[in-house]
């Protein structure tokens, strides 16, 4: 397609990755603000680190410490580009705001946490728990608002576009969508055969895509709740997805050494950036086709098990 003909002259021309230093041990997540100023970090080293965007390259601006054990995950605010959470292993997420490099709120949950998202309205912030417990937290007052104990192993969270339903992929294969704020049940849909991992929705609100354990990426749409396409590309249980700013690219990621870069409408390979690693986390730049990504790697030149925790962008100038 013309569009994916234009991509790769563009990648080929910019094909770089470039890492930088962001942690002392492996990254878990990272995830643009929603104006692309910033890009934050969260690692296993319990703590969140926050980059600039500055032209072709990340200046680390802060270190955001607190969490007594892992980071798991993080999001920014869907609209305010200086407030992002965190969930930990600790039993607590956190709100930071960047202009005053402070913990604005530490909210206690019931179990160690390992998913989060901000609902795109910015009203709610909801965290899953290891042991299945998903509790909806009030962005404002901070207090939860509704807690949900499930009966499967949830994996990734996340609201629709309209912010009216609220689906969670689970270890059965299955994508379980309930009807927000009522949290309802309205439909499960078998999905994989086997673990259902991560899900993302486009930003274009027409699409969202899962994640597997088979390997596999599904396409669905989001009106019809049925699957447009899959991509099979990888050989490894797919970890992390990301819709390009425009909804035209998914990059999907596993243990593979490489990201795969699709084409949304026909499913078509667009590019694939070599890691060295299994790769943790990829999030795309909200208004460039700048891949942020994190991988397992380790410090080699020093000491073979130690972990790197570096970010790393892909999208960069060759000559940069």
């Amino acid at each position: 397609s013309p569009y994916v003909q234009a991509m790769q002259e563009l990648f080929r021309a910019n094909t770089r990755s470039r890492e930088f230093p962001a942690h002392g041990a492996k990254v878990h997540s990272v995830a643009w603000s929603c104006c692309g100023r910033r890009l934050a970090s969260g690692s296993f080293d319990k703590t969140a680190s926050v980059f600039l965007l500055e032209k072709d390259r990340l200046v680390k601006e802060n270190n955001y410490r607190g969490h007594g054990d892992s980071v798991d995950q993080l999001c920014w605010h869907p609209s305010n580009p200086d407030l992002f959470v965190t969930a930990s292993g600790d039993k607590t997420i956190r709100i930071w705001d960047v202009r005053t490099t402070k913990c604005i709120a530490t909210v206690n949950t019931k179990g160690e946490n390992i998913n989060i998202c901000w609902s795109p309205d910015g009203q709610t912030i909801a965290v899953g728990n290891k042991d299945d417990v998903v509790t909806f937290i009030d962005a404002k007052t901070h207090r939860s608002k509704a807690e949900e104990q499930f009966k499967f192993e949830v994996n990734e969270i996340s609201w629709n576009n309209d912010n009216n339903m609220f689906f969670l992929t689970n270890g059965n294969g299955c994508i379980n969508i309930l009807s927000y704020p009522e949290l309802k049940p309205i439909q499960s849909i078998n999905a994989h055969p086997s673990n259902c991992i991560c899900i993302k929705f486009d930003p274009m609100g027409k699409y969202f895509a899962t994640g597997s354990a088979d390997a596999l990426v599904s396409l669905w749409d989001v009106d019809e709740l049925v699957c447009v396409r899959c991509f099979s590309r990888l050989d490894w249980p797919v970890r992390t997805l990301s819709f390009s700013h425009d909804g035209k690219m998914l990059a999907s990621a596993s243990e593979d050494h490489f990201i795969d870069i699709a084409e949304v409408e026909t499913g078509e390979k667009l590019w694939e950036v070599q890691c060295e690693s299994p790769t943790f986390t990829v999030a795309w730049h909200p208004k460039r086709p700048l891949l942020a990504f994190a991988c397992d790697d380790k410090d080699g030149k020093y000491d073979s098990s130690r972990e790197a925790g570096t970010v790393k962008l892909f999208g960069l100038p060759n000559d940069s």
